[in-house]
């Protein structure tokens, strides 16, 4: 009974707010990262979803599409053009320059989910924090941890067709249900992350076609159940997702940042690599404090107005 009644109890603040060309694009460069973070190696659309607080209004929308439709596709609209212009263009940047700077990329992406940690935290914690969502945080953390580790010590390789390509586009579409899963990590250990990324660049619909239907079945399968686990266990899955931002992010470190070949593809000597690493790394992380910083702000405030109006 209560899982039909909760999507029409639901507030839903963020469709009520008034729409202006500036919150409009802010939702663009939101999709633009989080279409980034679908192709980055060691990175999550999903997690970024939620840092930008995307991911919870993506998940109830797409797990009762008939609510308030049109409302929906109005505010999820300009996410779904920066996602796909993220991921055109960063595979771009893949198949022209993405080799030689692979780690300032990947640490300055890292450096942006770690000043988000703290907002993350403070969200997984509004309903409360017990010793069992600590445990969850921690064996989520390990068993990515380990499953990044082994998985970058793999080399599979897979021969690319139409089925591979739709079984990628559903493992994609798995990182945006299962935030922390980064799909481009399991790409690169079969060998077809190059290959994807060249596809989406020259525009191959023998590539894009089928991994944009592997994507959209797969989160269309699995809203329903994501949806339901946020509604019935909101703090166990918050701190389930919390750990695999930590045991992803660690793993990258060795995984992708320092593997073996990445100081030779970056033609620089280790103190430059690791200077240039720590920079990156450090601008990640005071743009994305500050702006998480202001996202709390403007939800704060906007739950203080529908608080008064109620």
């Amino acid at each position: 009974m209560s899982h039909t009644e909760s999507p029409d109890t639901t507030p839903t603040p963020h469709l009520d707010a008034p729409e202006s060309i500036g919150a409009w694009l802010v939702r663009l460069l939101k999709g633009i990262a989080i279409g980034i973070g679908f192709i980055l190696p060691g990175l999550s659309g999903g997690v970024l979803a939620v840092i930008f607080k995307i991911y919870d209004p993506m998940i109830k929308f797409l797990a009762n599409v008939r609510q308030r439709f049109w409302s929906n596709v109005r505010y999820l609209i300009p996410v779904g053009i920066g996602g796909v212009i993220g991921v055109v263009l960063f595979s771009i940047v893949v198949a022209a320059a993405f080799g030689r700077y692979e780690a300032a990329f990947v640490t300055l992406f890292i450096g942006f989910v770690i000043g988000t940690f703290p907002s993350l935290w403070r969200q997984a914690g509004k309903q409360g924090r017990t010793v069992r969502d600590y445990a969850i945080l921690g064996i989520a953390a390990v068993a990515i941890f380990a499953i990044m580790l082994v998985g970058g010590q793999s080399d599979l390789t897979v021969q690319p067709n139409i089925g591979v390509w739709l079984a990628s586009g559903a493992l994609i579409g798995l990182g945006v249900i299962v935030p922390g899963m980064s799909p481009s990590n399991f790409l690169i250990y079969f060998g077809l992350y190059d290959k994807m990324a060249a596809g989406i660049k020259d525009l191959d619909p023998g590539v894009f076609i089928p991994l944009f239907l592997g994507l959209v079945l797969c989160v269309i399968l699995f809203a329903k159940a994501a949806n339901w686990a946020f509604s019935h266990h909101y703090a166990a899955m918050y701190h389930f997702i919390l750990g695999m931002v930590v045991g992803s992010s660690v793993a990258i470190f060795p995984t992708v940042v320092f593997a073996p070949g990445a100081m030779e593809k970056a033609e620089q000597s280790l103190p430059i690599f690791l200077l240039s690493c720590a920079v990156m790394l450090v601008l990640g992380v005071v743009a994305s404090w500050l702006f998480s910083k202001l996202e709390d702000r403007y939800s704060d405030e906007r739950e203080a107005i529908e608080a008064t109006g109620d």
